[in-house]
């Protein structure tokens, strides 16, 4: 595959500094950045990144929109990926809907930062020759308009904290473009406001200090050896993301993700020969069930996770 520049283009520093200042950020961090976010990138369904548990309870909404899709008879999909980094959460849907049987899935995940783009590409290669598969990878810009057609993608992903880096004014008009294209499901994950500080392109200890500005939508980072960026980043409240986009589609859900793992349980960076019992990791499960949706808890969850539809409405008119 190559890089296809269509209606979604790299974008020019001069104009876009802060969308410059993310595509720069990630395009540094590379490999890393994979290894951090989502684990060995060939094994894509170990869910063995530091968020591991959070990412299986996506997997799990994400696997569930899926065969939704096919009970219904439906035997081709398209889904669309928006800020696909380097690709696995789009090759595990794919893989996964080929699995379930559907003869044609058409799928396209974009990114700004085109050195996440060339790896996806890479990791994809095998994945985008087989029958009834078509699969690209695309640098492009989440503030200009997608070119799918309206209300003509099944099932629109936006993961990992992509909506972070959009600062505030700039979510109604985002939402209400996911929103026109989708037809059937979307699914985000976002930082929540209360979570544990990120640094967003690799693990927090590399960086010797920083600071997050909510109310300016801004991340100042200088990592250990002496590098700085700064980055727009915003952090969102349960309330908040609701209300952003329940005008353009009816939520379904909103969970917390990751409210007690990361505290209780082991982390092998700090000590590979502490692990939890198979008692202590069902309580944390069992934990996590009782208060990912506690208003008392959810916001100081590392994510929140949003699934939402379209309306009856709109689907009776997409359909008409």
């Amino acid at each position: 595959m190559s890089i296809k520049l269509g209606r979604l283009t790299a974008l020019n520093s001069a104009d876009h500094n802060f969308d410059y200042a993310v595509a720069s950020a990630y395009n540094h961090a590379g490999d890393k950045y994979i290894a951090f976010a989502d684990g060995d990138p060939r094994k894509i369904y170990d869910f063995d990144g530091q968020y591991g548990y959070g990412d299986r309870q996506i997997w799990e909404t994400l696997s569930s929109k899926l065969c939704a899709v096919r009970a219904s008879g439906a035997k081709s999909i398209r889904i669309l990926d928006v800020g696909c980094g380097p690709g696995t959460w789009l090759r595990r849907v794919v893989t996964r809907a080929r699995a379930l049987g559907f003869t044609s899935v058409i799928a396209r995940g974009f990114d700004i930062a085109g050195g996440q783009i060339r790896r996806a590409q890479e990791y994809s290669s095998d994945l985008a020759r087989r029958p009834g598969v078509d699969l690209t990878f695309e640098i492009g810009d989440i503030f200009k308009p997608l070119p799918e057609a309206d209300c003509s993608v099944d099932l629109c992903l936006c993961l990992c904290g992509v909506l972070n880096h959009v600062e505030a004014p700039d979510h109604p008009a985002i939402f209400a473009e996911i929103a026109r294209v989708t037809k059937g499901s979307f699914v985000t994950s976002v930082r929540a406001i209360g979570s544990k500080p990120t640094v967003y392109v690799d693990s927090i200890e590399q960086a010797r200090q920083f600071r997050q500005y909510n109310r300016n939508n801004r991340l100042d980072v200088e990592f250990q050896n002496g590098r700085r960026i700064s980055l727009p980043s915003h952090l969102f409240g349960t309330d908040e993301l609701r209300a952003l986009i329940a005008p353009y589609l009816e939520v379904e859900d909103v969970c917390g993700l990751e409210l007690f793992h990361g505290r209780f349980a082991g982390d092998p960076r700090w000590n590979r020969d502490c692990s939890i019992s198979a008692h202590l990791a069902v309580e944390l499960e069992q934990l996590e069930k009782d208060h990912c949706r506690d208003p008392e808890f959810i916001d100081h969850a590392t994510h929140l996770l949003l699934a939402a539809k379209v309306s009856t409405a709109k689907q009776r008119h997409g359909h008409a």
